[in-house]
């Protein structure tokens, strides 16, 4: 982590990267595209998501979250920085001459040797399936499907713990302490996640927030009453209502928002641990 010199009070308690083991790389063309950003905006230019505009000008790396170029050995050739995501990312140039973006679990270095296999060897970076990996291992990038790509565990310093196997499916220790059920046959990548440290990011002031994209937010009880049922009144008042509500009414704060029928509800053992 980067600490600064106080020499104003935003940057008094300011941390940031250190960027710190980072190849002096600059990213591959061929996975590198411009991303276009819709501002929390609809097709109708309307607002569907709040607070959200502006942020440093980006470029999108594509991620190959299926990894399926199975048993070819790759190479390491970088670890770089990604503006989109928080964990790092790794460029794997392969023996059959493709080059690759993946997410970089924690252990991996330039040099070292990555593959997708049926049984390769229990090393940071490897991807197998999960009834193949060994209890007690962590495992980031999994499958929700086999052959879908991976959809859990992908933010910095994540992973998951495998558990026992049966009936086709494996166990998952999820980050968020919830224990679900994937099947045997879904891929996943052995090693937790790298950039472990950045929870301990301190933005120090908020025009550092808004580089990211984020417009302040405004607390209810001091809009209108045409825009947040808790708006309107002369001075400080209450919220006027016994149950806290959403801008759009909804009742929230103690009610249970998963649907019952939900298909994937018989996939999760035990809730996490609130």
């Amino acid at each position: 982590m980067k600490n600064y010199s106080p020499t104003t009070p935003s940057r008094r308690h300011m941390k940031g990267y250190d960027f710190s083991g980072l190849s002096k790389t600059e990213p591959l063309k061929s996975a590198t595209k411009g991303l276009k950003r819709s501002w929390g905006r609809n097709n109708k230019g309307r607002i569907t998501s709040k607070y959200r505009g502006g942020g440093a000008k980006r470029s999108y790396r594509e991620v190959d979250f299926k990894q399926n170029k199975t048993d070819v050995p790759g190479k390491v050739f970088s670890i770089e920085y990604d503006p989109n995501r928080t964990t790092r990312i790794a460029r794997i140039n392969y023996a059959d001459g493709d080059k690759r973006y993946i997410l970089a679990p924690q252990d991996l270095k330039v040099g070292d040797e990555i593959i997708t296999a049926e049984r390769p060897p229990l090393r940071p970076g490897n991807r197998m399936k999960l009834k193949n990996i060994p209890q007690g291992s962590m495992v980031h990038n999994v499958e929700l499907r086999p052959g879908q790509g991976g959809k859990l565990i992908r933010s910095a310093g994540s992973g998951a713990t495998v558990l026992a196997g049966e009936g086709g499916y494996v166990q998952l220790v999820m980050p968020s302490s919830e224990t679900r059920i994937i099947s045997g046959e879904s891929y996943a990548s052995i090693g937790q996640l790298s950039n472990m440290e950045h929870g301990s990011i301190v933005l120090g002031k908020a025009g550092r927030t808004r580089w990211l994209g984020r417009r302040p937010k405004v607390r209810g009880t001091v809009m209108n009453p045409v825009d947040h049922p808790y708006g309107g009144g002369e001075g400080k008042q209450g919220r006027g209502t016994r149950r806290p509500k959403t801008a759009q009414g909804k009742i929230t704060g103690g009610r249970k928002t998963r649907n019952k029928k939900k298909k994937s509800g018989r996939f999760i053992i035990r809730r996490r641990i609130k």
